[in-house]
């Protein structure tokens, strides 16, 4: 693989990863409200399956795009950022469901996706 190609390929997991976090964060707000007001969807927004692989997930994309970005620019800034919300979703999932892992889960996604535009910004 060429360096270029390298470095679209580190610029498409750091995009993905800020749009996974997004829907991270849409998800959490929209079940707390869902099934605290409605009562509908406990079952599957709720399964912890979908929390797990939802970090996997952020973990590996930001292993892989962060940690590039450090190679790339040399700035530890943003792969620290990534981790520090990585460390607080991780906390979210050990979490019982309501408001207190809603506000881990939508920190630490909103961290991560920083860290990726951040990445993206010092890559450039």
């Amino acid at each position: 693989m060429t360096r270029r190609a390298l470095i679209r390929f580190r610029d498409r997991l750091d995009r993905t990863g800020v749009w996974i976090s997004g829907l991270c964060a849409v998800h959490c707000v929209l079940t707390v409200v869902l099934v605290s007001l409605l009562g509908v969807g406990g079952q599957f927004l709720l399964n912890p399956a979908i929390h797990e692989f939802g970090l996997v997930l952020a973990l590996v994309i930001g292993a892989i795009s962060l940690g590039y970005g450090v190679l790339r620019h040399g700035r530890l800034g943003p792969i620290a950022v990534g981790a520090t919300g990585l460390v607080l979703m991780a906390i979210a999932v050990g979490t019982h469901h309501g408001v207190g892992e809603a506000v881990l889960t939508v920190a630490g996604v909103a961290l991560v996706a920083f860290a990726h535009i951040w990445n993206l910004h010092r890559s450039a």
